[in-house]
């Protein structure tokens, strides 16, 4: 332990006045205390560490939902995969153990998405709502929205992109203009596909 840290004994004076515990009082054996007298020591149990002391990162969940993309998503996930593979090479090169775990699980994560990427054609069918079409819809409170329905890791509100898991997208698919649908306490017209 660096000497940095302050040990404090839980029940002894600190700072002019007395801690306030009730195991103190029952005569229960003071605990011990690291820095701040309220924050306590906690087991290592709840670290996963290798022998070698490195810390393990992890996994990024994975949605259950089929990893459905558009060829715009696909290639953001080769981006995506490629960066983690640099970064990691570069942690491993470098000998930099802390930047080795999240970059490990980066690439755990994208080499995943990018094995079960499935890329949905853009359909020409613009009768009804279907994945990587642009959508405008009308809100109950009159305001107006257009969005298209992407892929999970592709969809950024920011951008006008939804994906086709969110309850508004599935909500949506298979609908024609003019439908109305009820997301959330909200109903939602739906005005054009494009």
């Amino acid at each position: 332990m660096c000497s940095a840290v302050r040990l404090v004994l839980l029940g002894e004076k600190a700072k002019g006045r007395r801690a306030s515990l009730p195991a103190l009082r029952t005569g229960a054996p003071p605990l011990l205390a690291v820095g701040p007298p309220h924050i306590f020591l906690m087991s290592r149990a709840f670290v996963k560490e290798t022998d070698d002391g490195f810390v393990d990162l992890p996994d990024r969940p994975i949605s259950e939902h089929p990893n459905d993309v558009t060829m715009e998503g696909l290639q953001q996930i080769e981006v995506a995969v490629t960066a983690a593979q640099e970064a990691h090479a570069a942690a491993q090169a470098a000998g930099d153990r802390a930047a080795i775990a999240p970059a490990s699980r980066e690439l755990r994560y994208w080499s995943a998405r990018r094995a079960t990427a499935h890329v949905v054609p853009q359909s020409e069918d613009r009768s009804q709502v279907r994945f990587g079409h642009t959508v405008t819809i009308a809100r109950d409170d009159g305001r107006e929205q257009t969005f298209r329905i992407v892929g999970e890791d592709e969809a950024d509100p920011a951008r006008q992109t939804v994906s086709h898991a969110s309850p508004l997208a599935r909500a949506l698919f298979g609908k024609r203009i003019g439908d109305v649908v009820l997301v959330g306490n909200s109903e939602l017209e739906l005005l054009k596909i494009g």
